[in-house]
Parts: C-alpha cells; structure tokens; sequence
C-alpha cells in the first residue's frame, strides 16, 4: 500500500482508507479534509430526523430574539459530521467503536459555516481480551472557517492489527 491506494493488478489501483493498530502513533495529528459547509436543509432535516424540536434549530422568527440572532446547528449534527469526517483517518480499520467521552460544544456553529476537524491520537493500547486487536483513543477538533474551536471530543476504537480483519481486499 502506498499514499492510501493498493495495486490491486497491473495498472489497476483500489482506495484503502484507515490504518492498522502499529500506524497510529501517539501525538500525531490528521486533518481531516475536505471541510463541510453545512447547509440550512441539513440543519433542519437532522434536527427533525431526530425529533429534536427545540426551535432554537429550525425557527428563524423566534431566533431573531435569541443572543444569536439566527438559528443554531443542531450539536448532534455537529459530532456526526466530525465523526464522519475523521472516519478515512481514525477508524476506517475499526471493529467497533467503542464511545465518546468528554464531548464538548465550545462555540455556535451557524449554517452557512464550513467545519474543519482533525484528530490527535492520544494513546493506544494492545486489547487484553483480543490479540489480534488493538484500542485507539483521539481527541477530534472542529473549527469553523475562521479557526473558532467549536467542539471536541475524546473518541476509543477498537482496531484490527496489520494482517488481521481482511480490510484491503
């Protein structure tokens, strides 16, 4: 595998996303591109998929009246597209997401704002129960276009070791 594409038969190439248990190091950190401007249709359809109806997401004449003047994103929408966004990095090799911890919303995130993440791994550790398996922590950043920190959080995946999971083919 090279720069995240296998040679799968001469002149043929195939796209691997993810990395193995060994490629992940402490302190490194990915960005995550491309960025996601995130829309009004996304911001009321994920708010009332979810049934949240608090209207501070979806009603523009009753957010006129809030400290914002305009409706916020949805934090749901929020930390799936940060999770989305970091998939190709931090767990495209995962077995099983294992949670989030320490989620937290910083900053207001408006539509019509682009989110930008990256990904620090923190630690990671060989599974005591599984050997051929490994667990991942990172702490994901989502910035706004203008580099305000809106939300982070610590993430745990469950991620198989090279060799093991059938995850090139």
């Amino acid at each position: 595998m090279r720069d995240g594409v296998i040679e799968v038969s001469p002149g043929r190439f195939r796209e691997v996303q993810g990395r193995y248990f060994e490629d992940f190091v402490v302190g490194h950190v990915y960005e995550h591109r491309p960025g996601r401007t995130i829309t009004d249709a996304d911001n009321v359809w994920f708010t009332l998929l979810t049934m949240n109806t608090h209207p501070a997401h979806f009603d523009y004449e009753l957010s006129k009246d809030t400290e914002f003047g305009k409706p916020l994103v949805v934090s749901p929408l929020t930390i799936a597209l940060m999770t989305g966004m970091s998939v190709s990095d931090t767990s495209g090799k995962a077995i099983a997401n294992l949670g989030w911890d320490e989620v937290r919303m910083v900053h207001p995130l408006f539509v019509g704002d682009t989110l930008y993440c990256e990904s620090e791994i923190l630690e990671k550790r060989e599974s005591k129960s599984r050997p051929q398996q490994g667990i991942v922590t990172f702490k994901t950043t989502a910035k706004n276009q203008n580099g305000d920190i809106c939300a982070h959080y610590k993430r745990s995946v469950l991620v198989w070791k090279r060799g093991h999971g059938n995850l090139d083919a």
